[in-house]
C-alpha cells in the first residue's frame, strides 16, 4: 500500500487528539547490520507530522559503501546491486537536517535508529541532536497489556496499515499509524509524551538560562560535565556515562542536591572521555583542584559493603564480608570498603588465594572439617589447627595491608574505548604510581610502544581514591586491556 493511500485514512483515530504545536519527524531506516559504530545505513524514510496530519514526506536508498550481508538482504530485500547507484549518506544529509530540524525525531525502538543517523553524521563531522520520542515506550503505557510490542506484533494485533515490512517507508507507514492512535487517546497522553520527550524534566525546574534546547544538545556519551555559576566558575562536577541523561536526571530530582543545582546553576559545560575509567579519574582530579562548593558539601557516602577482620578464639585471624549498619559499623575493624557485595567477595577471594589464605577463616567455606582447599594443598590446615596461628597470621597481616591500601605494584597500562572508534583510551600505572591518561589511536601507536604511548599521557597527581578506583578496573571484566612493561 502506498503512501498517499494511507493519507487518506490517517484522520479517523484523530476524534479526541488534543491540540499540539510540535513537530515530528517519524524515521524509520535499513542497515547493513545491528552495531551503529561499525555498520551503516542502507534506506531511510522520514515522515514529517505537526500531530495532526502528515506535512511531508521522504524516502530514499542509501549507497553504504561495504557489502550487504546475505542475511539482511534476505530480511530486507534490499541488494548490493539496488544501492550501488543510490545516493552517499552525506548527499542526503542536508535534506535529513532539513526535514528534521526543530521535529521530534520518533521511531519504533529510537535508539536504534538514532544512534546510526548519529552516527552517519559524526562521521561527516557534523553532531547531530535532536529530542527523541520512542513509539515502544508509548505504546506500553498507552495500550497495556500486548505480549509484544514489536512493530510486526503490533501490525498483526492492532491490524495497523503497513507497507512492505522491513523496508524504511513500509514500516514508517506502521509508526505513523501507531503513533496517530496514540495522540487519539486521551489529553492524558500529552503529559506523557512531554515527559519522554524532555527525559522526565520540567521546564520549570531548569536554572533559568537553561532551557529545553540546551538540554537535548548535551551529548549522549560518556564523560565529565561541569556545572557553572552567573560568575562562570564551577560549582559542581560530575560524570555520567551518558552526560545528558545524568544532568536530566540531576534537574528532575525533588532532593536537596537538585535544589541547589536549581537555584546555583547558570550554564553547563563537558567534555566526552569515552573511557569510563577516564571519567572517573578525571572527575576525582577536578573536584580536587576545583574544590566545587556542591561537591564539597554533599555528604561523603560510605561504601555500604565492607570486608572486616577480627582473631578467632584460636588466635586466627579471620576476614568477612558484611553490610554493616552506621550502629554496628563502629564494632568492626574494617578493612576496605565497597560499593557491592560482588566487588567485595571479589577482592576477598583474590587476596585469599593469592596469600594462601584459609576458606574457612575468610567465611568462602562453612563446612565442617577441613575447607576445600585444604584437599587441594592450597591451605595448609589452619582450619583445623594444623598451621600454628603465628604462622597463618603472618600471611593474613600481609593480605589486610593489601586489601587496607589496595596497592599498585606494577607497572603497566590500561587501554580503553576513547572517544571515538578510531581512539583509544589509556592510563598509565609505573611502579605501581598512577601516573596520568591520555588517548591514542593504536593503529598509529603499537601496544607495546612503551615509550610512544607514555607521550600521550597527560602527568596527574597520584593519591589512594585513584588507586582504588584504577583496581577496580583492572580485572578486565570492563573489557579493558592491561599491558605490562
Amino acid at each position: 500500500m502506498g503512501f498517499q493511500h494511507f493519507k487518506q485514512h490517517r484522520l479517523l483515530y484523530f476524534g479526541n487528539i488534543f491540540q499540539m504545536e510540535s513537530r515530528y519527524a517519524i524515521v524509520d531506516i535499513e542497515t547493513t547490520g545491528g552495531r551503529a559504530i561499525r555498520d551503516k545505513i542502507t534506506e531511510i524514510a522520514i515522515v514529517v507530522h505537526n500531530g495532526h496530519e502528515v506535512l511531508e514526506t521522504f524516502e530514499t536508498l542509501i549507497n553504504p559503501e561495504m557489502p550487504i550481508p546475505y542475511g539482511i538482504t534476505e530480511l530486507t530485500g534490499i541488494n548490493n546491486d539496488m544501492v550501488r547507484t543510490a545516493p552517499r549518506f552525506f548527499e542526503v544529509a542536508k535534506k535529513i537536517v532539513e526535514l528534521t530540524e526543530g521535529a521530534i525525531f520518533v521511531a519504533h525502538n529510537v535508539r536504534f535508529d538514532y544512534s546510526f543517523v548519529q552516527e552517519e553524521f559524526r562521521r561527516l563531522g557534523y553532531t547531530y541532536t535532536r529530542r527523541q520520542l520512542c513509539t515502544v515506550r508509548l505504546a506500553r503505557k498507552v495500550f497495556p497489556g500486548y505480549s509484544s510490542y514489536s512493530l510486526g506484533n503490533l501490525i498483526l494485533t492492532m491490524g495497523l496499515r503497513a507497507g512492505d515490512r522491513h523496508r524504511a517507508m513500509g514500516d514508517t507507514i506502521a509508526t505513523v499509524d501507531l503513533f496517530e492512535r496514540i495522540l487519539a487517546q486521551s489529553g492524558s497522553v500529552t503529559k506523557e509524551v512531554q515527559k519522554m520527550v524532555n527525559l522526565g524534566v520540567r521546564e520549570s525546574k531548569l536554572p533559568k538560562s537553561f532551557s529545553l534546547e540546551k538540554l537535548h544538545s548535551l551529548p549522549e556519551a560518556c564523560g565529565v560535565y561541569y556545572f557553572h555559576n552567573e560568575n562562570g566558575d564551577v560549582v559542581y562536577v560530575g560524570k555520567s556515562l551518558n552526560i545528558k541523561k545524568r544532568i536530566a536526571e540531576h534537574f528532575s530530582n525533588q532532593t536537596e542536591k537538585a535544589a541547589k543545582l536549581q537555584a546555583q546553576v547558570d550554564d553547563v559545560s563537558w567534555e566526552v572521555t569515552g573511557s569510563e575509567l577516564v571519567a572517573l579519574l578525571k572527575e576525582s582530579h577536578e573536584i580536587k583542584a576545583m574544590r566545587p562548593p556542591i561537591n564539597r558539601a554533599q555528604k561523603v557516602r560510605d561504601y555500604p559493603f565492607v570486608i572486616h577482620s577480627y582473631e578467632n578464639q584460636a588466635g586466627y585471624r579471620c576476614f568477612d564480608v558484611a553490610k554493616p549498619t552506621a550502629k554496628t559499623r563502629k564494632n568492626l575493624q574494617i578493612v576496605s570498603a565497597y560499593p557491592d557485595l560482588a566487588h567485595a567477595k571479589g577482592w576477598l577471594k583474590g587476596a585469599q588465594k593469592q596469600f594462601n589464605l584459609c576458606l574457612r577463616h575468610c567465611h568462602l567455606d562453612d563446612r565442617n572439617g577441613p575447607c576445600f582447599d585444604y584437599h587441594l594443598k592450597q591451605c595448609f590446615g589452619a582450619c583445623i589447627g594444623e598451621e600454628e596461628a603465628a604462622t597463618y597470621n603472618e600471611r593474613a597481616n600481609a593480605a589486610m595491608l593489601a586489601l587496607d591500601e589496595q596497592l599498585l605494584t606494577e607497572s603497566f597500562f590500561l587501554i580503553d574505548k576513547g572517544r571515538t572508534p578510531d581512539e583509544n583510551a589509556i592510563v598509565l600505572i609505573e611502579a605501581g604510581e598512577y601516573q596520568g591518561y591520555g588517548f591514542i589511536n593504536l593503529q598509529e601507536i603499537a601496544a607495546n610502544d612503551v615509550e610512544g604511548l607514555k607521550e600521550a599521557i597527560e602527568p596527574k597527581e597520584s593519591n589512594p581514591e585513584v588507586n582504588r578506583i584504577i583496581r577496580r578496573f583492572m580485572n578486565g571484566t570492563r573489557g579493558i586491556k592491561m599491558v605490562k612493561f
